[in-house]
């Protein structure tokens, strides 16, 4: 080879280097955001409207480090949410009974008028509460208003938690009431719901339940799920200090999660679903609000089912942070939401 040959190879090698190099161009500029004043909705309901207006959430970056602290910070807010409970289930009409199946403490929560066509329905209730809080009974409101408000039996799971039991725990405690309903109701008869963690659980479920080659239920509603520990997602940034619940990526959501898991990579599939491939999952119905700092987390997630092909309804809900929409349920925002739920249920379960 002549050198003339070899300096116009050479040449071109370079400019495809520079090329490359100016294709890929500088980083991406973060975007600075001056601080700014939110006005609370006008158009939700004035007892919303208190919800949204409330202030941070006390305690939000307490970040305990161990399963024994978290235990005794879950009780002390658990006796308080069991206060609650006897007024909620005599206004909506629900008896709640403690069980076990199959060795898993669980609560049957039941209507005290179930229309013809729900008898034949079971609902599987998984709570939130970042892995670590609402034990007990105090992890039954959302499925009471979920049977006073949709008129279905359900039975919410009492799954282990920390210091008891970590990652998959929670799942494993889960899955069991799951296979023990498929043996009892027709699958598509079934429904699974739950929210925060509780609606990770509901994802994480369909994809234990493809692992161990288990029919599906009819549908499922993940409320604003934990679908990605990991902490990526735009409304972690956008809606941090704006979320009046959960309040910043960097709270005690994290530190709780992080507990539980033990260890374990926050990329799996069953602590971050969001990874986990979606082909296959019943219709689902999704439930967030625009302050919400799971916002994202929910938006992904609803992507991620449409890519595989997966019926699924998103509902965003104005000026709500995280899970308000089942924050009392008196409000007609939290009647509206559960409204729909049972009108997805209704459209799918059975058919």
């Amino acid at each position: 080879m002549n050198v003339a040959r070899l300096l116009v190879l050479v040449l071109f090698a370079m400019a495809g280097c520079r090329c490359i190099a100016q294709t890929s161009g500088p980083p991406l500029a973060v975007r600075q955001v001056p601080a700014k004043s939110l006005p609370v909705p006008t158009d939700v309901s004035p007892g919303m409207q208190a919800v949204i207006a409330a202030p941070l959430r006390t305690g939000w970056d307490v970040l305990w480090k161990t399963g024994g602290e978290w235990r005794a910070a879950a009780n002390d807010a658990a006796a308080k949410t069991i206060e609650t409970l006897p007024a909620m289930r005599e206004r909506l009409h629900v008896t709640v009974k403690p069980s076990t199946i199959n060795g898993v403490k669980v609560y049957v929560v039941t209507p005290d008028a179930i229309p013809t066509e729900h008898r034949d329905k079971l609902l599987i209730h998984v709570h939130g509460g970042c892995y670590e809080l609402s034990p007990g009974e105090a992890g039954t409101p959302e499925a009471i208003m979920m049977a006073g408000l949709g008129h279905f039996k359900v039975i919410s799971v009492d799954y282990r938690m920390p210091p008891d039991a970590y990652f998959p725990s929670a799942l494993d405690d889960a899955m069991t009431v799951y296979e023990a309903a498929l043996k009892t109701s027709n699958p598509k008869n079934v429904a699974v719901f739950g929210t925060s963690a509780g609606g990770a659980l509901v994802l994480e479920m369909m994809l234990r339940a493809k692992q161990l080659g288990l029919k599906m239920p009819g549908a499922i509603a993940p409320g604003t799920p934990m679908s990605d520990v990991t902490k990526t997602g735009d409304s972690f940034y956008t809606n941090e200090m704006v979320d009046n619940v959960l309040v910043s990526r960097d709270g005690f959501c994290d530190a709780a999660t992080t507990v539980y898991a033990h260890g374990h990579d926050l990329k799996d599939p069953l602590l971050s679903p969001v990874y986990g491939d979606m082909h296959g999952f019943p219709p689902a119905i999704l439930s967030t609000g625009t302050r919400d700092l799971l916002l994202s987390n929910t938006v992904r997630v609803h992507r991620r089912l449409r890519q595989a092909g997966v019926e699924a309804e998103l509902e965003v809900y104005e000026g709500q942070s995280h899970a308000q929409y089942s924050r009392d349920d008196r409000l007609p925002e939290t009647k509206e939401a559960f409204g729909e739920i049972t009108a997805f249920f209704d459209k799918h379960l059975g058919h």
